[in-house]
């Protein structure tokens, strides 16, 4: 009998068991002739006693000496799968000699722990801005850049960063309603126009201080043009500066050219001064750099992906399917609004999402009868990936705001 002591309990294994694995750890052992070889495979060795030692986890060598005794690995679902992977790779087996159900079962759950610690760094990186305070020193004017990003990025760092936070909240949330309400017709006077330029210029102003200054503290200006929240914060302000540039040439032009061609010039520069404030939306997206759902969101989006891709894929063969379908049984009605299949594009995708506008509806009994299944299985389709998208939603917000209350 081999004597073997894992972690203070002694074990006894024949050498005849174990020379059947040969390429395991305690085969080696068992099959070696060389002293050396064999204190290379073990943690130390007690001569008196004749016992090998092996600083490992008794618990699990339970499972390995039952291996070597029935030829069958033991896997239990309270083990931890990193740990018992490792141990037995120690011990040189493979998951192979477990049964296939339990083999499954363990994989499954192994897959689904690195799927967990997967999306936990990733939601921990979430939350960590680009650059730390340590990047700065030893830096060009490290202290002050290091004031300006706790100012910028860090809210929790002051009273002034917190206050820095909300005002850029506030300004968004200012920009939009004055977007709004520029499209009003009781707005279009020339008082209210003047508020809102001058109310958009500030706006502006300090969306643009605020973009400078986060440009300063940045201690790598790549990796600043390449962070998504910078790319937000640029197209954010370019709208602005944008438009004073065409304005200013539509003066020039104003002056150089003759009365028709400036007519021509001022309507296409006003096409695309009407295409040019509309960016101005995305500013609504510089909420997310603050909102902790927003970012919940992005992040199940970018998670579920697949889930997503599927859903349009689903969606889009019912379109193609039940259009075809209804045009089929409908074509033949006189006065029909399916005349071709492109047309009943719109009703099978109004009808999939069981909003139905009524805009276009079936006359016939079969084309209602189509009607009826296209709805049913829109409400099956929109069940079946919605609760998966809101509970990773659910989940992922609530790790969020437990990540930002550690830190």
């Amino acid at each position: 009998l081999l004597n073997i002591n894992v972690g203070g309990k002694l074990f006894q294994i024949a050498y005849k068991v174990l020379a059947q694995y040969p390429i395991t750890r305690l085969g080696k052992l068992a099959l070696y002739t060389d002293p050396v070889k064999k204190l290379q495979l073990c943690d130390d060795y007690l001569v008196q006693k004749n016992e090998y030692f092996f600083d490992r986890d008794p618990s699990i060598f339970h499972y390995i000496f039952h291996f070597y005794r029935s030829g069958v690995l033991w896997i239990m679902d309270e083990m931890c799968p990193s740990n018992f992977v490792e141990e037995i790779e120690y011990w040189g087996i493979h998951l192979k000699y477990s049964q296939r159900c339990c083999r499954i079962l363990f994989e499954e759950k192994r897959d689904e722990l690195s799927e967990y610690l997967k999306i936990e760094k990733e939601l921990e990186a979430e939350l960590e801005p680009l650059e730390s305070g340590a990047q700065f020193d030893g830096k060009f004017l490290g202290r002050f850049r290091k004031m300006v990003w706790n100012l910028i990025e860090n809210p929790y760092s002051s009273v002034p960063a917190k206050i820095i936070a909300v005002m850029s909240s506030f300004f968004v949330l200012i920009s939009i309603v004055g977007m709004t309400l520029s499209t009003v017709e009781e707005m279009k006077n020339k008082t209210s126009k003047m508020w809102m330029e001058q109310m958009e210029m500030v706006c502006a102003i300090f969306f643009t201080s605020e973009y400078v200054m986060r440009l300063i503290s940045s201690s790598s200006f790549k990796n600043f043009l390449r962070a998504a929240f910078n790319a937000i914060d640029l197209v954010a302000i370019l709208p602005f500066y944008i438009q004073i540039l065409f304005e200013n040439l539509d003066d020039g032009d104003m002056q150089y050219h003759e009365e028709l061609h400036k007519v021509e010039n001022v309507s296409k520069l006003g096409k695309v001064l009407k295409l040019i404030k509309l960016m101005r939306i995305f500013r609504i997206l510089k909420l997310a750099r603050h909102s902790t759902g927003l970012r919940a969101f992005s992040f199940t989006m970018r998670q579920c992906y697949q889930q997503v891709c599927c859903l349009l894929l689903f969606i889009a063969m019912g379109v193609f399917t039940f259009s075809a379908l209804i045009h089929s049984v409908e074509h033949d009605v006189p006065g029909t609004d399916f005349t071709s299949i492109p047309c009943a594009w719109w009703w099978a995708a109004v009808s999939l999402s069981t909003v139905g506008y009524g805009d276009t509806v079936p006359d016939t009994i079969l084309g209602r009868m189509v009607a009826f299944v296209c709805i049913s299985f829109g409400i099956i389709l929109n069940g079946m990936p919605i609760s998966i998208l809101y509970n990773k939603f659910s989940d992922y917000y609530a790790k969020l705001k437990a990540h930002e209350m550690s830190q």
